[in-house]
């Protein structure tokens, strides 16, 4: 059993905390210092004892644990857990029935009530993904709940809770049932993409750009050229490849983007020689694109929040203006520009505003065609507006 302790609550927090904030923060807790090992189990109290909630302490990102129960005598355990990841499955009942989408989120931290923890399916596989080492102490727990609840081919894990939140490279991310194929072919709304589930940080795509994706393809691409940019494994391209674009440009600094993206493009059944995959900086790229005079019908700009290469920084929060305003000038008039970021940092609102200014300064003009969060999967929490990171405009270039 995890070890639990009283720690009180400063007046100032009890009512956010009260409303469903489920982050908990040090400067909320009057005796911190009580607060040793992750993984233990905190009772939130006022000053004269009162129980507020139960939560459990792990370090992540600028939290320091999360809210797991509103009952003093709630046991944190197997059943706890499979509570948890039974509640979880029943919200994406629709997408274990849908055959054309065979790669989505199960479980999505603390919007499913278990802060620190993601679970992902992957046509039949399951990876978690550990945010913090609190969350990992009930690693026996989770597992055998997870294992009760579902049909699995096999499970796998991910751990990122070394200091600055990076993945933990382990020899092997495999669990326990079969191994899987590298790579497993899953579907997204009947596109395939190549899955690795044990090999580094990432496997192959990101899950919650699967409604931008299918708009691209749906909606954006028939008979236009696309520039994809921070391209990763191309996803994009491929849905605005499988929508009828005449051509597809994929750029991305990873070496590895290459080979990535050719390997996606194939199992489409898309001639690879008839796109473009260049690996190159981003920046660097809209310089050569703009001395040659080349424009694009569509481009999209997916750049990940914070990034280091050799000779620049750039950080969604203080660059994306910029990054927006090269990204115009290379846009066809009536063109369309898909920009997305991940940031947590900012909202909406701020995001907005970054297209405002960067239009304004260029003396553009422009009109916002739609924009998407996070899909339905990806479950978040009403009262933890953080929790709805992803942010996504279509904008259409007037001139």
């Amino acid at each position: 059993m995890m070890r639990e302790i009283n720690v009180t609550v400063k007046s100032e927090f009890i009512k956010t905390y009260k409303d469903g904030y489920p982050l908990i923060s040090k400067e909320s807790i009057l005796s911190w210092d009580k607060v040793k090992e992750e993984g233990l189990i905190l009772n939130l109290v006022d000053g004269k004892g009162k129980f507020i909630l139960k939560a459990y302490h792990g370090v992540q990102n600028k939290g320091y644990g999360w809210v797991l129960s509103t009952c003093r005598d709630e046991k944190i355990d197997i059943a706890f857990f499979t509570k948890k990841i039974k509640s979880a499955l029943e919200y994406r009942e629709d997408f274990f029935s849908d055959d054309n989408t065979t790669a989505f989120r199960v479980l999505n931290g603390e919007g499913d009530g278990l802060g620190g923890l993601t679970i992902d399916y992957f046509d039949g596989f399951y990876l978690l993904t550990w945010y913090s080492l609190g969350i990992y102490e009930f690693k026996s727990d989770i597992l055998e709940a997870l294992k009760t609840s579902v049909k699995y081919k096999g499970i796998y894990q991910k751990k990122r809770f070394d200091s600055k939140g990076k993945y933990l490279d382990e020899k092997d991310d495999f669990i326990c049932g079969s191994k899987a194929p590298a790579p497993i072919l899953v579907k997204e709304n009947g596109a395939s993409f190549a899955i690795y589930l044990d090999d580094g940080a990432m496997v192959g795509v990101f899950l919650d750009q699967r409604d931008v994706r299918k708009t691209i393809r749906d909606k954006y691409a028939k008979g236009k050229t696309v520039l994809n940019t921070f391209s990763y494994t191309g996803a994009f391209s491929i849905f605005a490849a499988l929508g009828g674009a005449s051509k597809t440009t994929s750029v991305d600094l990873a070496k590895r983007s290459l080979p990535k993206t050719s390997e996606q493009f194939e199992i489409n059944n898309i001639d690879v020689d008839s796109q473009d995959i260049i690996v190159e900086d981003v920046f660097n790229y809209f310089k050569y694109a703009v001395k040659k005079n080349l424009l694009f019908d569509l481009v999209v700009l997916d750049p990940p929040s914070f990034a280091r290469s050799k000779k620049r920084t750039f950080s969604a929060s203080k660059d994306y203006v910029n990054l927006l305003k090269e990204a115009i000038q290379i846009t066809k008039k009536g063109g369309i520009i898909v920009a997305s970021t991940n940031s947590a940092n900012f909202s909406m609102m701020t995001f907005s505003d970054f297209i405002r200014k960067a239009f304004r300064e260029l003396n553009g003009k422009y009109e916002i065609k739609e924009r998407f969060s996070l899909p339905k999967d990806f479950r978040v929490l009403d009262k933890f507006k953080e929790g709805d990171y992803l942010k996504v405009v279509f904008i259409e270039k007037i001139k």
